[in-house]
Parts: C-alpha cells; structure tokens; sequence
C-alpha cells in the first residue's frame, strides 16, 4: 500500500506525437479505509498521487500515497484518527475525561487535515499536493516522495486556501484565501507568488516571497462565501461571492454537535450573487455592485477583456446537492437506484457573465449596458445604480473544465471537459467550441475518463493544436485502466497506452513540459 508503484505502460493503439514530452501528475482520493474503520465521503479519501511520464514514445506510469501527517497517523493508529470533510472522528471513549477534554478543546478552532487530495499546484518551481486548507505538503514531481509540509499561515494571514490558482506568463502565481479565525476582521485575500520565489538550495519555501494583493471583507461575518476557484483576466480578478456559505459558528461547534466539516456549508436560495472585479495590479475594486440570482459555482473555464468588458466563463448550480451525491454510500447504489434517488440532481451549467467596465451613469434605467454582439448576456443597469447581470447559457452538462491554457485570460473559442448525466463519476469527455455553439465527445462503455488536459504542440498558433490526455478506468475487468491521448482538432483517439495495475479515479492535475536539454 506504501510502495511507489513505476511500471511502463504498454501502447495499445500507438501514434502518439513524438514531441510530447513531460509529465501529466494527478491527485485524487486511494485510499478509503484504514484498519477497520472507513471513510463515508469520496472527496476524504487518503491522497493518492499518479504521474505519467511522456518520453521518446513511451510512458512511464508511478502512483504514491501522500505522506502527510494525516497519512501518517492514520497508518500508525491502523485506523482513521483525524477528521476528513465527510468524517468526523471523536476521541477514544477509553481515553481519561481530561484527555477527552483537551481533545474537545482542540476542537473549537479546528486545525484542518493535510490530506491534500484535490489538485497539484505550483509556487515559484516547487510543486505541491492542494486542498482548501491551510496546508500543503511539497512533492518531488519526478518520484512523487513527499518532500514537506507547509502551513500558509507562516506566510500570509489565512485558514483557507483554493487548489485552482492561475498562472501568468511570466511564470507568477495567483491565487485566493480566506482569514476567518484569529486574524483580525474576517476577509477573503488576494496574493502573488513570484516566479522567482524557489530557494535554490530547496531549502526554503517559495510561500516566504508571497505579496498580498488585496483584501476584501464578508459580507456577513458568521456566513463567508465558500469558493473553490477564481477567474482572472490580463488585468483583473474575477471573485464570485456566492450564496454557498460557510457557517462560522456550526464550524466553530461542529464537533460538539457531531457535524462534519461539510455539514457547515449551507446554500441560500434567496440571497443574491455578488461579483468583485478586482485590478491585479493595483488591487483595486471596481466600486460599482454586480450582481445575479443565487447560483453555486465550483469551477471557472477562463475569463477575459473584450471591447470594454470583463467576459467570464463558470460552471453553476441551482444548489448545492452535488457534494452529498459524492458520499460512498450513494456512489456505491445501483445505477437505477442512484438515478431515482437523485432525479432533483442540478446539472452543470456552462454559462458566460459579462461585466461592463465603462459605465454611463446617464444611461436609461432597466438597459442593458453590454455592447459586445457574440453574447446574450446581459448587465442591466439597476434604478440603485448597480447593475444585474443575466448569463449566457453555453452548454449543460459538463464540468473538470480545461482549456489551451495559453489562452488564459485571453479570448478564446474552445474549453474541455468531463460529461455529468446520470452519475457524479463521467462517462464522456468533450469538447465544446464556443462560436459554433457545438461539442463532440470521446466515450467508450463501461469507461469512466478523468478530466481532460490539453497539451499544445510545439510552436502551435492554432487554439487546438495539441492533444488531449485522460487517465482512464473501466468497470469491466477485462479492460485495463489506459492513457487515453486524442487530437485536440478533431477529438479522434490517437494513442492509448494500457497500465498493468489498479488506477484510482482521480480528480485534478497539471502537464509539467520537459526541459529542452539541448
């Protein structure tokens, strides 16, 4: 269970381009339970790291659990002993009532988990295993070891963290975070991470050269809004501060109560959605009140300025159900009983908001102020001077999106993503093109593919110009998990390599290029 796993797959179907090069790393829940004690949540999952390794033709495939302190104690105890989003773990009642005590007191501002699960991120050019607290635990991307873990709040003043920073060209990171607890007023943060910020004797983290952006206070204090990504654009910050909150005081009293950490977000539907257009640069608000009906949202697609807009793509909900799909015990319902039992189910929407950045304070009230003709998105101008935005519905039934990430915070015609119909685990991975307002899929029965990377090739001035990389598992036994790599232009498969091994589904990742040794 501990041992790095390095096999070479094998090509099934071969002409994969002879320029890719680097290496695809995955996080995602492998591990559900430990001794006799087991997880009720997919996404608490022990971490499990995978990396294909793109080389001359071949492809190398290693998996290692992360070995973070959670990790650890869990092997040691042989048993689940620190609480996970969906699984609260109390003290041993055996324990003497001052040990219990303590444990309880412990409890009142909750030091978080470091199981790192969902995404690998960079800072600078270390790489580490991301969730949405405030640790992270620093990997080696080549053999996957666990190289340490690091507390944001040695850095900056925050308890949370998203896993979905950006990048900019110059190789700075951008990313958001959230101080609710023992940080003065409660505030969402806004910070950098320069390109130059690795210590060249790997002894120091990148996080010590960390620059904040700006703050921006809650709305409400005891209700932040939960976020999971952020769009941005060349020269502004996209925040959605949706209705999908977090209750500070049944976080603060979870414990107590028997509520597990995701039994503290709470949707409501009758409140509204604000959006913070925020200078990168200057870290300055946009003074004037956006906003929309109550929507959840996880992922952004991309963002970008056109004409005097700020136009941004997101995946949204009507509510908040899909976490409670990911609990074991509904993943593991016949399909017939999984589809009855979440018929309510909101499906993913891909919808486009527009922000209109020069406003006429003279223009008539009830008008729509977006100019641009590609979009029927709407910012109406309020009687109050704010403005309410209506989305353009793009497509329904997608989420993990990527894209041509050289075209971040750029216009662009084309996004990726994984099919959600009748499960959370998809089946179809497709692709969508803006302009035509059309999409094609790969699927193939039986075959659960994971989010979809593009990889562009070499010297490409075409969008789509590249491959598309998905690990894929099969519920069929006779089907060994694969590497899928398809024509990003015309989604036709063009290599699969199968791996002689079991291969977790998996949930976030990024391509790391090799470097051109010549």
């Amino acid at each position: 269970m501990t041992a790095l796993q390095i096999l070479n797959a094998k090509w099934v179907k071969r002409s994969v381009p002879s320029w890719l090069q680097g290496t695809l790393l995955r996080n995602g829940p492998g591990l559900f339970s430990v001794g006799n004690s087991e997880y009720n949540h997919w996404f608490d999952g022990l971490s499990l790291i995978h990396s294909f390794t793109f080389s001359n033709g071949e492809v190398t495939y290693r998996s290692k659990f992360l070995k973070s302190d959670t990790y650890k104690r869990n092997i040691k105890a042989d048993k689940i002993v620190v609480s996970e989003f969906g699984t609260m773990i109390y003290p041993d009642p055996c324990k003497n009532i001052f040990s219990r005590a303590f444990t309880h007191l412990q409890n009142v501002i909750p030091d978080f988990t470091d199981n790192n699960l969902i995404n690998i991120i960079r800072y600078g050019q270390d790489y580490y295993a991301s969730s949405e607290v405030n640790y992270i635990n620093q990997i080696d991307p080549i053999t996957l070891e666990t190289i340490g873990r690091i507390n944001y709040r040695n850095h900056i003043a925050l308890n949370l963290a998203t896993a979905h920073p950006h990048y900019d060209e110059e190789g700075n990171t951008y990313n958001m975070g959230t101080a609710i607890i023992g940080f003065g007023q409660p505030k969402y943060m806004i910070f950098k991470v320069p390109a130059d910020a690795s210590d060249k004797n790997h002894k120091k983290p990148a996080l010590r050269k960390v620059q904040l952006i700006c703050s921006i206070p809650f709305r409400s204090s005891l209700f932040p809004s939960y976020f999971h990504s952020f769009g941005m654009t060349e020269n502004y910050i996209v925040f959605v501060e949706q209705p999908f909150k977090l209750d500070i005081v049944k976080l603060a009293t979870a414990y107590f109560r028997g509520v597990n950490w995701g039994g503290c977000l709470k949707f409501d539907q009758d409140d509204i959605t604000y959006f913070h257009i925020i200078n990168r640069k200057t870290g300055k608000e946009i003074s004037t009140r956006f906003h929309a009906d109550a929507l959840v949202v996880f992922h952004h697609i991309n963002a970008y300025e056109d004409d005097g807009h700020v136009v941004f793509d997101l995946i949204s909900y009507k509510d908040s159900n899909l976490y409670n799909m990911f609990y074991l015990e509904n993943i593991k319902k016949e399909t017939s009983n999984f589809i009855q039992s979440h018929k309510s189910f909101s499906p993913p929407s891909c919808q486009r908001f527009v922000i209109p950045l020069n406003i006429n304070k003279e223009s008539p009230r009830g008008s729509n102020l977006v100019t641009l003709t590609d979009t029927t998105a709407q910012a109406i101008l309020q009687e109050d001077g704010s403005i309410y935005c209506q989305p353009d519905t793009l497509f329904i039934g997608l989420e993990l999106p990527g894209i041509n990430y050289k075209f971040n915070t750029k216009k662009y015609r084309y996004f990726y993503g994984s099919r959600l119909e009748w499960s959370p685990h998809p089946n179809k991975i497709a692709k969508f093109d803006i302009v035509e307002r059309k999409h094609v899929e790969w699927v193939q029965k039986n075959c659960y593919p994971s989010e979809p990377v593009f990889v562009a090739s070499p010297g490409a001035v075409e969008e789509d110009d590249g491959v598309i990389l998905s690990s894929v598992v099969s519920s069929d036994p006779s089907i060994s998990p694969f590497m899928l790599v398809l024509d990003a232009k015309t989604f036709e498969e063009i290599a699969r390599a199968s791996i002689p091994t079991t291969v977790h589904m998996d949930l976030h990742g990024l391509f790391i290029p090799a470097v051109d040794s010549s």
